[in-house]
């Protein structure tokens, strides 16, 4: 790429796409066109409408850095600080995992089971809480709802602070720092949501060198089964449960079965259910206290 070439919208992102196809970029064109994006501050449609329209010097440049960053396998969502989840817009940053499409079964799950509740008890937890994403969404979604979030990571933390003020929700979450439960002791919720990390050790270095090289990895190890955290939260988390409260939890590939075994080993527990993704994959574990009657 010569930089004193003329380079439209519609010359740059072809180059980039053929130049990440050689790279082994999974998502050429998509990628190409959310990067540039977000150079030039516009929507993606505005490069189709405008793909004649040639590159300020300072615009290409700023472009080919986040080229390069990206085919050293940068995530996308951590070159432009932000990615979509549930139609909602939130900050990322290195302290947190990127928010995945397959998260948005645990939050679709957790809204349809706690309209159940009303007033004072529409208050539930999200345990890890990175970003935001779970937790946000879903006080997005339930006007009256509250939530008290934790995090071992004070980095991730503030990012979800961050977002918690950039959607004017500041005032119904509360942020904990702390390991898993300990935080929450003595409390009382509707439910217990957690996306936990679940990547058996052996398997982390199998990951994508987006996912390896650059998400933090206390967010991913699950230790040897991948399974340590859900342990603890199926001993500890249905205590935490009002009568009739639940647990939903995501999963890793084949460890619907023996977490949602684990939650029945509860005395608390009354009922499981797992849930799967739109590729039939079981994704989501719900397992109620009590006898599960709403």
């Amino acid at each position: 790429m010569m930089a004193d070439e003329i380079w439209t919208i519609g010359r740059i992102l072809k180059w980039t796409e053929q130049y990440f196809g050689g790279k082994g970029v999974e998502s050429p064109r998509l990628d190409a066109e959310v990067l540039l994006s977000h150079v030039l501050g516009k929507e993606r449609i505005y490069l189709y409408v405008h793909f004649d329209e040639p590159l300020e010097k300072g615009e290409l440049a700023a472009y080919k850095d986040l080229i390069r960053q990206r085919v050293q396998r940068v995530p996308v969502a951590y070159l432009v600080g932000h990615r979509e989840f549930m139609g909602l817009p939130f900050q990322v940053s290195r302290a947190t995992l990127v928010p995945r499409p397959e998260t948005e079964l645990l939050v679709q799950a957790a809204l349809e089971r706690l309209k159940g509740f009303a007033g004072d008890s529409l208050l539930f937890a999200d345990i890890g809480t990175g970003t935001g994403a779970i937790c946000l969404s879903v006080l997005h979604f339930l006007p009256d709802s509250k939530a008290v979030t934790v995090d071992i990571s004070p980095e991730a933390i503030a990012v979800a602070k961050k977002n918690a003020e950039a959607m004017g929700l500041s005032e119904r979450v509360e942020f904990l720092e702390g390991d898993l439960l300990a935080p929450l002791e003595g409390r009382r919720f509707a439910a217990i949501l957690s996306n936990p990390p679940y990547i058996p050790d052996g398997d982390l270095s199998g990951l994508s060198p987006e996912v390896r090289d650059n998400e933090p990895i206390t967010a991913l190890a699950g230790g040897v089964d991948g399974l340590d955290f859900y342990r603890r939260l199926c001993k500890d988390a249905p205590a935490l449960l009002e009568q009739n409260g639940f647990l939903a939890f995501e999963v890793g590939i084949h460890q619907a079965a023996a977490v949602a075994g684990m939650a029945e080993e509860n005395p608390l527990i009354a009922r499981t259910e797992i849930l799967k993704d739109l590729a039939g994959i079981a994704r989501v574990v719900i397992a109620w206290r009590g006898d599960g009657a709403r």
